[in-house]
């Protein structure tokens, strides 16, 4: 009986035996590298989130400080009238005057030219600096610096007072060059159709006329 038992106990493991512990091995190797590249992949995306997310902040709190900043400056004078653009507010473009941070250059004030381009792909701002209520264009100027890109649409709108003294209505365009309005809204969408937040700023000196009978012309 006993060299029986042993017998048996030498025999060791049989083909199904062996087989069975190979494909739970298997299965338990799948799930964990499953379970390992949805973490990984978890990870990703959460990284790239986080990236957008703080650039979108950068890129807001950037448009935020330079348009609340905008200063009752002269850029450019209308040939005809004399009268001079202190700001220019378009669907995708606005120019207006504010001193330049010594991080992008000498400071002072300086022409901030934010535009739409490649249809609404990408969110450019670019420098020029001023003197004397006029533009002066510099022999190396730099070039649009990008503000965001990958982007499906961006559109400006502007608000003053009314005619009774209250706020208007938001407007795609500024029509009282002589005057900054008293708010500026940005939207932006990107190319995988998510919405920015709303941009609402408020200009520090913003007077908010945009009375009808006053437009200038256009400054290009």
């Amino acid at each position: 009986m006993s060299r029986a038992a042993t017998q048996r106990d030498a025999r060791g493991f049989t083909l199904i035996e062996v087989l069975l512990a190979t494909v739970l091995l298997a299965a338990g190797l799948a799930l964990a590298f499953a379970t390992l590249r949805s973490a990984t992949a978890m990870a990703q995306r959460g990284e790239a989130i986080a990236q957008r997310n703080e650039r979108m902040r950068a890129v807001e709190g950037f448009l935020r400080r330079r348009i609340s900043s905008a200063q009752n400056i002269a850029f450019a004078t209308d040939p005809s009238t004399q009268r001079m653009y202190r700001f220019i507010g378009e669907p995708q473009r606005m120019r207006f005057v504010a001193d330049l941070p010594d991080y992008l250059g000498r400071g002072g004030p300086y022409l901030h030219d934010v535009a739409v381009a490649d249809d609404g792909a990408r969110l450019l701002i670019s420098f020029a600096m001023v003197q004397s209520g006029q533009t002066v264009m510099e022999s190396q100027a730099r070039p649009p610096e990008p503000l965001a890109e990958g982007l499906r649409a961006v559109r400006f709108r502007y608000r003053g007072l009314d005619e009774e003294g209250g706020l208007a209505d938001w407007q795609p365009q500024w029509r009282m060059a002589e005057s900054l309005p008293l708010q500026v809204s940005i939207e932006i969408e990107t190319a995988q159709g998510e919405r920015w937040p709303p941009l609402v700023v408020s200009l520090a000196q913003g007077s908010g006329s945009n009375a009808e009978g006053q437009e200038m012309e256009p400054l290009r």
